[in-house]
């Protein structure tokens, strides 16, 4: 009898280990899906950022005035950063870049003051951006704008795509992820019907069966959600270690959000598969448990 008993135990144990296991690498697969979700819309916003309008300025526009046009600027809505970039700055750029200067056999410094605009990613389209350049093109001290039309076009409908795809990805993983986790409690539960079935005997009420088996999968789902968060943040740490710049893409809110959603998943995925699991066989006749 002492030995049936710690069989039993034991193959409970190998049970509950590859539950964890397999909770485990689903709950990894969730957690990779959660964060593509969360660093592609700030790599959109990043992206977006970073796009530059540029503000030609007239050529009888002072230092001075420059600078108050800056300040204006700042106060509109649209305005993340403004870089001024004056004649002379933009004179030694293109000597450097050229490697020659081209005011000596022009004679004259060809290049005009600017000033570098990037704009806040919510006015990074193409209607907002047409209207913020008629806007600068009405100030008489501006000469001309241009952007990358195009390029924000572009930009825009790509993140598009990414997002759509990564959704679908997630509800499918979902799916998937649901049916595994359900598989492997079902197991857990089936090996221990009968005794299921005794409790009912005695007059157990079904939450007070249910309990244990509740119990067991919370645990189980809290353990695997401990080492899923452990394996993405090992992930993301090597990421550090070869691109530290990553930090203005993946930051502290996408991983805590992230560690949050696979704590989550794991509890609630495991704990509905054992209640539901439980259920059925709670329903079973006794003649019912001999047939699956």
């Amino acid at each position: 009898m002492r030995k049936a008993k710690r069989t039993t135990r034991r193959r409970h144990g190998m049970q509950v280990v590859t539950l964890c296991i397999s909770t485990t690498m689903v709950l990894i697969l969730l957690g990779l899906v959660v964060f593509s979700v969360l660093t592609a819309h700030n790599l959109s916003n990043y992206v977006k950022e970073n796009l530059t309008v540029t503000v030609m300025l007239g050529d009888t526009v002072s230092v001075n005035d420059a600078h108050r046009l800056c300040r204006d600027l700042y106060h509109r809505p649209y305005a993340r950063n403004i870089d001024y970039v004056s004649k002379e700055q933009a004179l030694k750029e293109q000597s450097e870049a050229m490697g020659s200067d081209p005011s000596e056999f022009l004679g004259v410094n060809p290049f005009v003051a600017t000033l570098e605009l990037q704009l806040k990613s919510d006015y990074a389209n193409r209607d907002s951006l047409r209207q913020i350049a008629e806007e600068l093109r009405r100030n008489p001290k501006v000469s001309e704008v241009a952007y990358q039309e195009d390029l924000m076009d572009k930009v825009n409908v790509n993140l598009k795509k990414v997002s759509l795809v990564l959704l679908v990805l997630a509800l499918l993983l979902t799916f998937i992820s649901y049916s595994l986790i359900s598989n492997a409690v079902r197991l857990g539960v089936y090996s221990r019907r009968f005794i299921i079935h005794t409790m009912k005997l005695v007059g157990a009420s079904w939450g007070f069966i249910r309990r244990p088996f509740m119990v067991d999968g919370l645990i189980v789902g809290i353990v695997a959600a401990v080492l899923a968060c452990g394996v993405l943040a090992a992930g993301v740490w090597t990421l550090f270690q070869y691109e530290p710049n990553l930090t203005a893409i993946i930051t502290w809110q996408v991983l805590v959000i992230t560690g949050i959603s696979v704590l989550l998943f794991g509890l609630i995925i495991t704990s509905l598969c054992s209640y539901i699991s439980v259920n059925k066989f709670l329903r079973m006749r006794a003649k019912d448990l001999y047939k699956i």
